[in-house]
């Protein structure tokens, strides 16, 4: 036996044929069940004899059950050979592993005409024939399809041996022949057999062993199993353009098949589940599986649920966002979360208009049923722990004005004129804390939301809906328990005098903004209250302006949305001007509660959560050339400082023009309200205060948090259902801009009148702050929070 092949003989090529395909024939059953059996066995003695093919010696097929002759004098030979070697070994010394190496590893020289394989990319290789050199060290090289470029000595992966011209147009016949020739299963048989003799091989080598030739094309197809194979061989060595291989070890080898037999599985797993996305994604809107019907197979939970995280970008682990980018993969997107979050919609897994801030920010949207059925009770039994100490105020007009669609009443108004001429006001409060203890069920729920949620498309309550509409709200016409401040304003609208008392109130008007608007604008003399209401929230301001106060009213765009898990739900926009009567008087209102409070605690060393607000370093007489309205509001926002809080005394809130501040006024969705009120109404019974300082401002911080979220929220809901309106809209229909500052040259900040939404556009020469001109919309794209706009 030469040194070439592990079945070389001296015989007649037929022999030699005969031999290497009787052991390794392609079509014969994989070795993997025998390996346990006959592993440390030689392979000729011990594997059952395989029917075989030899139409290249002019062979019949047939099959042998028992040893045959060949098998016979194969064993005989092999001992003879062994003895042989045992002898050689003695009289001269073997070469070095290193010398052996070299031997194997010729180094080859590229020159024209040979053909190579060559790395195109990380992923695929390909065959060319060398054409001539490109400068000193690249040549220029034809491929497979025909496309001649340059490539680096680098990238040359294998050079076909035996052949010297070839011709570039005869590559995909010879790719053609060598896929014919291939098949993985044979490198199991070689593996076994050169474990046993820990062998190492060329591809040239293993080409003789496994097809009895080391032709070019037979070369090629060994180098392809090798280079392919990542179970039975690795690389020793490479040299030039020729590496060794040497099998692995049997342990490794089984590891490696239990590998494959898991990612061979997970990719059947994954196959049968792009296709349920794939018949999902066809099916008509109104047909698709529901959200749940997903969850029921813990195999497509799984990989559901790892799309998801991937589409909100909160993958907890290596695990989910391999799974999801082999899915994308799978289904031809881009591994990207927007390319996620298009897939579980067009799967119906997401509604069309799905706001993934839910999910991302983690909102409770549901209450647990120990914080619901603390509700019920407190319902149920409506203990009122100030019901002895209410003044009775049913005899005052009672005006609660607020949007259309408010569910929580916790705001209403009443105004006399007193014989003097000054006016007396009533601020009457929703009082929750009749019902809600401190450190109780319900208060630990609402400080861990912080504050109630208004989007578009619904309202999260800070309370139980039930227990914040029933119990806590203040009804029209019905008997309501209230915290009413009262104030008598000076001539010149500061406040002379006030009064804070649990109440009992009737609310006589449930007004809209609009309403409130239109009968201030009859001026009937039945609604006096509603004027002398009007007249005092204009005295406050024209004060408040004296103390230093900034004006910012501006456009304040509203949205309501029908129906929004449908694809095209209907959409009802409203926007507001802050300047309007009728919100500059409930404005005011509100903000005089406040500093009412603030002097009531500082008056009687109350802690509460004061809130004040720096003025800027930069006068506000500054824009004063600004015209008013938004562009000046916009103008003052820009240079504004951050809001501070001080929980022992007041401080100066610059901004209102107030020396101290706090909110009050909604205790049923604000928790920082709802604290004040607990201080202030403990004060009134005469009991020891439930927070101290240093406990109100570790609240405070915690619910602050929970705040910016929720502000965070609501703003991106309500600029993505104003984009998904402007999306809707005819591309030639005109806009109302005004300009409210420019960015560069002419690139302006642009506040679109009839909409409330700010862009950016390029506005025509001569355009200065405040002009209002025309634009169209080129773009809306919610999803990407994308609006271009143009002026015509």
């Amino acid at each position: 036996m030469s040194g070439g092949g592990l079945l070389r003989t001296a015989c007649h090529p037929p022999l030699s044929g005969f031999l290497s395909l009787r052991f390794f024939h392609p079509r014969r059953r994989r070795i993997s069940a025998l390996c346990g059996r006959h592993r440390n066995l030689g392979l000729a003695s011990s594997l059952p004899s395989l029917g075989f093919r030899l139409d290249r010696y002019g062979f019949s097929e047939r099959s042998c059950y028992v040893h045959s002759l060949v098998e016979s004098v194969m064993e005989e030979l092999a001992v003879i050979r062994a003895t042989r070697r045992i002898r050689a070994t003695a009289k001269v010394g073997l070469p070095s592993s290193k010398e052996l190496f070299d031997a194997k590893l010729e180094k080859k020289t590229l020159q024209k005409g040979l053909l190579l394989e060559f790395r195109k990319d990380s992923q695929k290789t390909l065959l060319a024939v060398v054409q001539k050199p490109d400068g000193k060290k690249n040549w220029i090289v034809c491929d497979q399809n025909g496309v001649i470029c340059s490539i680096k000595p680098q990238q040359v992966t294998y050079v076909v041996p035996g052949i010297e011209d070839f011709d570039h147009t005869d590559i995909s016949e010879f790719v053609q022949k060598a896929q014919g020739l291939l098949d993985p299963s044979i490198l199991e048989c070689a593996w076994i057999e050169l474990s046993e003799n820990k062998r190492t091989v060329t591809a040239e080598e293993l080409a003789e062993i496994i097809y009895g030739s080391q032709e070019s094309l037979e070369s090629y197809c060994s180098h392809l199993l090798l280079s392919r194979d990542d179970i039975y061989f690795n690389v020793v060595e490479s040299k030039g353009y020729c590496s060794l291989y040497e099998p692995r070890p049997s342990i490794q080898v089984e590891e490696l098949l239990k590998r494959k037999l898991v990612k061979e599985s997970s990719e059947k797993e994954l196959e049968e589940f792009v296709h349920l996305l794939l018949s999902a994604k066809a099916m008509p809107s109104r047909s698709k599986p529901s959200k749940s019907s997903w969850m029921i197979e813990d195999k497509v939970k799984r990989r559901i649920e790892s799309l998801e995280v991937y589409a909100l970008d909160a993958c907890k682990n290596d695990e989910q966002r391999k799974t999801a980018g082999s899915i994308l993969k799978a289904m031809g997107l881009m591994k990207t979360s927007s390319a996620a979050v298009n897939l579980l919609i067009d799967i119906g897994y997401f509604p069309v208009h799905v706001n993934l801030d839910l999910f991302k920010f983690n909102i409770h949207t549901e209450y647990s049923e120990e914080v619901l059925s603390a509700a019920e009770n407190l319902l149920a039994v409506s203990n009122d722990l100030d019901e002895g100490n209410r003044k009775d105020l049913t005899f005052l007009k009672v005006y609660a004005i607020d949007v259309d669609d408010a569910d929580e009443l916790d705001d209403a108004l009443s105004a006399t004129r007193l014989p003097d001429g000054r006016i007396k006001l009533w601020i009457h409060v929703a009082d929750p804390t009749c019902l809600v203890a401190p450190h109780s069920i319900l208060d630990r729920e609402a400080m861990r939301r912080g504050t109630s949620i208004f989007l578009p498309t619904a309202t999260y309550p800070m309370f139980p809906e039930k227990l914040a509409m029933e119990g806590m709200s203040l009804q029209q016409g019905k008997l309501c328990r209230a915290v009413s401040v009262s104030v008598t304003l000076s001539q010149d609208g500061s406040i002379a005098d006030f009064a804070i008392e649990n109440s009992i109130i009737r609310p006589t008007y449930m007004l809209t903004y609009e309403n409130a608007t239109e009968l201030l604008h009859l001026n009937l003399e039945e609604e006096g209250e509603l004027r002398i209401l009007s007249e005092a929230a204009l005295l406050r301001f024209q004060w408040r302006c004296e103390q230093g106060a900034i004006d910012t009213a501006t456009i304040d765009p509203r949205i309501k949305v029908a129906k929004p898990d449908d694809p095209e739900p209907s959409i009802t926009l409203y926007v507001e001007d802050q300047s309007n009567p009728a919100m500059r008087l409930v404005s005011e209102m509100m903000i005089l509660c406040g500093e009412v409070v603030a002097t009531f605690g500082s008056c009687n060393n109350i802690s509460l959560p004061y809130r004040g607000q720096p003025q800027s370093n930069i006068s506000a007489s500054a824009f004063s050339h600004l015209p008013e309205g938004p562009a000046r509001s916009a103008a003052y926002l820009k240079i504004m400082r951050a809001a501070e809080m001080n929980f022992r005394k007041p401080i100066s809130h610059g901004v209102l023009g107030l020396p101290g501040y706090v909110q009050f006024t909604s205790p049923i969705r604000r928790y920082i309200d709802l604290l004040a009120h607990y201080q202030v109404k403990a004060f009134i019974r005469g009991e020891s205060l439930p927070f101290s300082a240093g406990e109100l401002e570790g609240m405070a911080c915690l619910v602050n948090m929970h705040v910016r979220v929720a502000k965070r929220l609501q703003s991106n809901s309500l600029r993505y259902w104003l984009l998904e309106y402007l999306r809707r809209q005819e591309r030639e229909r005109k806009f109302s801009a005004m300009i409210l500052r420019f960015i560069k040259d002419r690139t302006a900040a642009l506040l679109l009148m009839e909409v409330g939404v700010q862009a950016i556009a390029i506005v025509s020469d001569g355009k200065k702050v405040g002009d209002e001109i025309k634009v169209t919309i080129d773009e809306a794209h919610p999803r990407d929070d994308v609006l271009s706009v143009r002026e015509v």
